[in-house]
């Protein structure tokens, strides 16, 4: 009995041996075909001749990379039926996720609705679309303080003002931006907007309006502070306003916290920029990216916080970078 009890003893933990080695060769192959399963993302932006997509996609890329993934993206150029095209083109290239920032919020939808059928979930960042329930989450900068902020601080050093508004129809984030500016002077009479000016968020289009607005005479002209609806366009009206000889004692706000504007501030030629983060905002998408295509919890909507930079605190942040 003795003997035989002992080579029980000795199969069965042989079987048992075995059936681990099994469970644990089965588990590895398990893990290794996940880590295998390569995503391919799509990524568009309303366009790539602003630095500050340049720094989050490049950004996006560098990490997708690293994880052995791979991410292609589009400029549309600020034509939201481009980029509609090119999303569908995307999604004919098998791309498994996208990355969007809409040129325009409201007619972006057939695109929202294509990548719906398609079954490839919208991961939205910077610009929201209205048709969020097609999305599995939005990424933003909170673009209403933004606009308070430049008001709040206009207000602290002027006791009035004749204001141009330089803004960007159907750019949620920029007319975001642009509220909350109004909403704060709004029953303040000595706070006047002047004249508005379609900037499309990019430098050479603002110049040019601002440079038509100085050429064409009249009331219109005579103003002392200009809200941009982002950096960019604070620099094109800067550069207007330099090429007239008329920037003196007039107070230019932008919005990004770009290093060109950031320079600009320090050297006095900017009043200030509400400072945005699209390092944060992309290491947060890829995150939650991530964790959505693994079946993850993740929030619908993220608020990242803005921070007034003016000559005041310039010396805080790294003028050659981003936030």
């Amino acid at each position: 009995m003795n003997g035989h009890w002992k080579k029980s003893k000795f199969l069965y933990a042989g079987c048992l041996v075995c059936f681990l080695l099994v469970v644990l060769l089965y588990g590895c192959g398990s893990r290794e075909a996940a880590v295998r399963k390569q995503q391919k993302f799509g990524a568009t932006y309303m366009t790539m001749n602003n630095p500050y997509f340049q720094v989050m996609n490049a950004w996006l890329e560098e990490n997708v990379e690293a994880n052995g993934d791979i991410l292609i993206y589009r400029d549309p150029a600020q034509d939201q039926e481009k980029q509609n095209e090119q999303i569908f083109d995307m999604l004919e290239e098998g791309i498994t996720g996208l990355f969007l920032n809409p040129v325009n919020w409201e007619t972006v939808r057939p695109a929202l609705i294509a990548c719906k059928e398609a079954e490839v979930p919208v991961f939205v960042i910077d610009t929201n679309v209205y048709d969020d329930e097609y999305v599995a989450f939005s990424i933003l900068s909170d673009n209403y303080d933004a606009g308070v902020q430049c008001a709040r601080d206009m207000m602290k050093k002027k006791t009035s003002a004749r204001i141009i508004v330089i803004d960007s129809p159907g750019t949620k984030s920029i007319d975001d931006r642009v509220q909350g500016f109004m909403d704060t002077i709004t029953g303040h009479e000595e706070y006047e907007v002047v004249t508005w000016l379609h900037g499309k968020g990019e430098l050479e289009v603002s110049m040019d309006v601002v440079q038509g607005l100085l050429s064409s005479g009249g009331a219109a002209r005579e103003f002392d502070v200009v809200l941009g609806g982002n950096d960019p366009t604070a620099l094109g009206a800067l550069a207007a306003l330099q090429m007239n000889q008329m920037q003196d004692g007039i107070l230019i706000y932008g919005i990004d916290g770009s290093p060109d504007g950031k320079v600009m501030i320090k050297e006095g030629y900017m009043e200030g920029s509400s400072a945005q983060q699209p390092l944060v905002i992309a290491q947060q998408a890829l995150s939650m990216a991530y964790d959505y295509m693994d079946e993850k919890e993740v929030e619908n909507l993220v608020i990242v916080p803005v921070t007034m930079i003016t000559r005041d605190n310039v010396d805080e942040f790294d003028l050659a970078g981003w936030q």
